[in-house]
């Protein structure tokens, strides 16, 4: 007795819903379990750079030293303001007269000046227009 009348053999097929349910579950379980690390204690030397650069012909020199006085292109500030070095600044841009770039400002800071003297002098540096500041470092050897 065959109740199979005309029907041929049907292709087993593979469910992939619950195939895919359980590696959802895997990837939640995997995002919940997984820590991450906060450093929050980062030890801090300061730079030094292997590589030289020619220093360009147009250049305003900053000093900052660790007591947190500021000289410009040998001038001493003692205990400036952001006013004063903004005025010395565009003092020293005025005096090299008027080109066609303006004069790129090289701060170079003491390894002890405090972090707040050097975000000073490049907030007057900003105030007197001057965009192009560059960092002095030791040579790492």
């Amino acid at each position: 007795m065959n109740f199979r009348r005309g029907s041929g053999r049907d292709e087993p097929e593979i469910n992939l819903i619950p195939f895919i349910d359980v590696l959802l579950v895997i990837i939640i379980f995997l995002m919940m379990t997984t820590t991450y690390n906060k450093v929050s204690g980062i030890e801090i030397d300061l730079p030094t750079a292997a590589a030289t650069n020619a220093t360009p012909p147009d250049e305003i020199s900053v000093s900052v030293t660790a007591s947190g006085a500021v000289v410009i292109d040998g001038q001493s500030m003692t205990r400036p303001s952001v006013d004063a070095v903004a005025a010395a600044l565009k003092a020293a841009t005025a005096k090299r007269g008027t080109g066609a770039k303006p004069p790129v400002v090289s701060i170079n800071a003491d390894a002890k000046a405090t972090h707040q003297s050097v975000i000073d002098v490049m907030q007057a540096a900003h105030q007197a227009d001057l965009s192009q500041i560059s960092f002095t470092t030791r040579s790492g050897s």
